[in-house]
This record gives C-alpha cells, structure tokens and sequence, in this order.
C-alpha cells in the first residue's frame, strides 16, 4: 500500500534493472544503444530501420475527462496499464511525453506517474533528463539570434521588425518575459523592437521534433517555419534565414527516442513534450512507431482532457503520420466527477450523489467525443478508497449505457495487479472490435469551418467569435496558402469551454478566438482562445519551494 510514501520515496526504492536489460526484451543489442548512464538510452536509427520492417502492433490512445484539482491519474493509468500487460504475458511498450520544467517547478508536478504506477528514474525525467529540452531551446533561440543578426547586418530580406513572429523561448514558468523589448543600448546591440518568450513545450521547434519522421523530414520541416513577415507581406521562413542546418545539428541527439522503464520494468520510451493547452500534446511520431514495431501493443497518452489531447492526436497526430488507434481509454474518478458537479475540493470524499450526477455529463461529452472519431472507448475509473458502492455501480451504469467498456483501476496503490481488469476487459476490446476510424473534419474545409467543427462538435459550443485581430490573421493565412492545414486549439485544459470556471458540460457558451497564427513547419495553423498563456506564470506556492537535496545527493520535494 502507498499511505505513507510519496511518489519520489516509491520511485527511489525502485528495483530497476540496467537499460541494456530492458532493450533486450525489445531485441535491441547495446549496438543500438547510446547511454545516458546505467538507466537512460536513447534508441539508434539503425535499430529503428530495421524495425520499420516489422508488422504494427496494437495503438491505445489512453486520455482523460478534464482535469481537476482532485487529479484524475491519466499518466498513472497509462503506466499502470502497461504494468497490467505484462503480468498478464504480453509484450507492451509505453509511449509517453517528457515532463516539462514549467509544471515542474510550478504547480502540476512532474509526469512520471504515481504512486507505484511510474516511470524510472523519477527524478531524471522529470528534470534534466538527457537533454531534449535544451536541445530545442537552443535551436529555437540561436533561429532568434539569426534572426535579428540578419535585421542587423543590413536586412536583406526586407524583414519588417513589426512583423517578426518568431518568439525566443525558456522552459520555465516565468510570466515577465511574455512582453519584453531587445536592441536597447548603442547601435551595435541590434535593431530595437517588441519581442516575446513562450515556454519551450509550446516553441514550434518541439512540435517538428515530435512529429518528424527522420532527420530529412526535421530539416524540411524546420526550413519551412515563418519567423517574419517582409514589407511586401510575404512570409520570411528559417530556410531563408540560412538556418535548418545549424538547427539540426543541434537536434541531432534529440530526435532519438529516449528508453527508460516503469516501477515493474515494464519498457517505456519517453519523447518530446509539447504542452496540450498550446500546442499539440503528444509524444513523438517516431517513439510511437518505434513502439508498435517493438511490441504487440504500444500505450500512449494525449496531454489534458480529450477535448485538448485526444482531438489534436486524432485529427493532427495522427493525420499527419498515418497512425490509427485500435481503442481508447478514458480515465474519470468519481471525486472529479463530483468536483465538475459543484462540489468544493475539501468536500469530494463524501457521498454527494446529485452532485455525481450533475457532473457526470462531463464524462458523458468525453465519451460521445471519442466515439465519434470511430474508436472503441473504455472508462478507466481511477479509484480512492473514498469511493462508495453505489457510486461505482452508477458510473458502471452509465458507461454501459452509452455503449462503452468499464473497469475500475487501481494501479496507484497496487501497481500492475491493480489494472489486471483494465488491461483484460482493453485486451477484450482489441480482440471483438473493428475500428472505423475517422477524423472529425478534412483539411479542405476553410479555417473558420474547422475551428466552427471542433468547437460545436468537440466543445459544444453555441458558436464562435472572433476578435479582430484573429479576423484579419485567419484572412491573411488563407491569402498566404495555408488555409488546408489543421488547426491546433490553444484552450484551457480546465473546462470544455474557453473558461475555466465552466465546470461540468457547459452549454449556450461562445468561444471567443483572439488570435492565430501559422506553425508552418509542423503542419498546423494555432488558434488562441480565452486568456490561454503561450508562457505560463508561477503560483503564490511554487512547487520549487518544496524541491530540495541533501548531502548524499537524495533529491525530495518532487511529485
């Protein structure tokens, strides 16, 4: 049991096994192997061609109802279930996202899981671990130094200084740098003008990485990113700024999935990171399909709610690669149930059935979302000892009668055993049900149809408005060519809507867009919404406060 340890202790007594262990159970020799230490490695291309020959295993696309602050446990279930695969004999490999430092330090936490449902070593993961991040952070700020070195050095490409739209960035939480001014001093320190920083997970450099198929493919890609506009209006990309190959060199290391292992040793590849409110929210393309060439069935995950995280796997992640999901799990508990039904966080773990059934429709637009993209759906509902009998059977019920799967998971405290139901009743799944899998909308559609789609469809929105800004944006985008890309909705992760305080399955609501531009280079058009921040601030009691090491170098505080 797990009452008196937290995530970190749990992560440290873990018995892990050496790297090279856990790649041979995948048929991957230390020849395919480059060591971050005893525990980290990053897979070779070599290994990942010759893998490339093997049939595809299954795809479970494992996401959530929106989150609360009584936590739901989607990372937690996706190991868990993993854990659960492998005791029952099957060969299952983990495809996860890497933490960021912003949540890290600040509020959410790292990414690793819980309980004794995590991925090992905790506490490389979710600081340092073997250096993607900075890799992207320089990539993207050495094309903003290019940038205004070009701006300085005579300006050749006619670059209009108000039309720059390439942001440096920082993986920190760190709200003063959202609106900053450059170029102050003499004149050999650079063109004066605005500019702006985003939190690395939301650069578009992350969302190349993670949806590049190989080191081609990034280069293409990163050539493509519009960093400015010139006096004529016409875009200004990196490729005209000389950039891509620097770039990739920097990025080299970093386009290799990353394997580490779960508390019960079951493999995990852990890769890219982009954040799901503001960008994309999945793991890497690549890490993916490495995963379901190396084992029959690969468990990944979509970042926040599946309105955010699953909608943008379907439609951009999928889209983009060729992936098909064969099932997806949809991870509620009853105390964020209650929560979305008016219940006040000190008072979840008494019974409250009105409150139950208030909330409950959140997981009800949740489910009718998933199925409309033709892809089996099984409730996980993540259990706590607070939850009664009765509950339970009312959420079993009213899963059943919407035409989904249930089981209860309890893998926080028991790890793999504790997910047996879940993984038997998924595997059930992925033995009786053919997916029809579809996307929600095609790219032929104009920009303002496909944002109409996924905020009626997705959202439930009465329908939506633009400020001017955006109005003009969205016109000029489709002047310039782009209009047939998806769109990526930057949304709170909190509600369905673009509020945060409209809990449950808000209804008559519009959606207010104030602002979009265009991520050229991984294929998408981002649509702002709400006050959604492109770089998030810290809270009164960051989590940093609570981070500490001591002597022997014994890292505590993180969770």
């Amino acid at each position: 049991m797990n009452e008196y340890k937290t995530d970190i202790q749990i992560a440290q007594e873990a018995g892990m096994l050496p790297i090279k262990e856990i790649a041979a159970g995948l048929g991957i020799t230390e020849d395919g192997l480059e060591y971050y230490g005893r525990y980290k490695a990053k897979i070779s291309d070599e290994v990942l061609r010759k893998a490339a020959e093997r049939p595809d295993g299954k795809l479970i696309l494992v996401t959530a109802i929106n989150p609360t602050p009584a936590g739901e446990g989607k990372t937690t279930t996706t190991v868990g279930l993993g854990q659960a695969f492998g005791r029952l004999g099957k060969k299952a490999v983990i495809a996860l996202r890497e933490p960021s430092l912003g949540p890290c330090f600040g509020v959410k936490g790292g990414a690793a899981g819980g309980g004794y449902a995590q991925v090992v070593p905790m506490e490389d993961l979710n600081l340092h671990f073997t250096g993607d991040f900075h890799a992207v952070t320089a990539a993207n700020n050495l094309l903003a130094a290019l940038l205004d070195n070009h701006i300085q050095q005579g300006n050749e490409l006619r670059i209009d200084t108000r039309q720059v739209v390439w942001k440096r960035c920082l993986d920190m939480n760190d709200r003063v740098l959202r609106n900053t001014v450059v170029g102050l001093g003499n004149k050999a320190d650079g063109t004066v003008r605005e500019d702006h920083f985003v939190i690395t997970v939301a650069s578009e450099i992350m969302a190349v990485l993670c949806l590049a198929e190989d080191m081609n493919d990034l280069k293409d890609r990163l050539g493509q990113m519009v960093v400015a506009y010139d006096y004529d209006g016409a875009p200004v990309t990196a490729k005209d700024l000389q950039a891509v190959g620097a770039m990739a060199a920097l990025l080299k290391d970093a386009m290799q999935p990353n394997l580490i292992q779960t508390l019960e040793n079951t493999p995990a590849l852990v890769h890219g990171g982009p954040f799901a409110n503001i960008a994309h929210g999945c793991n890497s393309v690549r890490a993916t399909k490495a995963a379901l060439k190396l084992a029959d069935y690969c468990i990944t995950e979509a970042g926040f709610g599946a309105d955010l995280g699953a909608e943008k796997f379907f439609d951009i992640k999928c889209r983009q690669s060729g992936l098909k999901p064969d099932a997806a799990v949809l991870v509620a508990t009853i105390r964020a149930l209650k929560y979305n039904g008016g219940v006040p966080k000190t008072e979840l773990n008494e019974a409250n059935p009105e409150a139950l059934k208030k909330g409950i429709a959140n997981l009800a637009k949740h489910i009718e979302n998933l199925q409309k993209y033709g892809v089996p759906v099984i409730v996980a509902l993540n259990h706590f000892v607070s939850d009664t009998a009765a509950e339970t059977a009312y959420v079993e019920a009213f899963c059943q009668e919407r035409h989904c799967e249930f089981a209860i998971s309890k893998v926080w405290d028991q790890g793999g055993a504790g997910g047996i139901d879940l993984a038997e009743k998924t595997l059930q799944i992925l033995e009786h049900n053919n997916t029809d899998f579809n996307y929600l909308y095609e790219n032929n559609l104009t920009i303002s149809q496909k944002i109409d789609r996924i905020a009626a469809d997705i959202y439930g929105a009465a329908g939506v408005d633009y400020a001017a800004a955006a109005e003009t944006q969205m016109k000029k985008l489709e002047r310039l060519g782009f209009g047939g890309l998806p769109v990526c909705m930057a949304k709170t992760q909190y509600s369905l809507s673009d509020n945060p305080e409209l809990l449950g399955r808000p209804a008559d609501f519009r959606l207010h867009i104030r602002e979009m531009y265009v991520s050229a280079g991984a294929g998408f058009i981002v649509v702002l919404t709400g006050a959604v921040m492109t770089m998030p601030g810290l809270p009164k009691q960051p989590a940093a406060y609570l981070i500490d090491i001591d002597e022997d170098g014994k890292i505590t505080g993180l969770f």
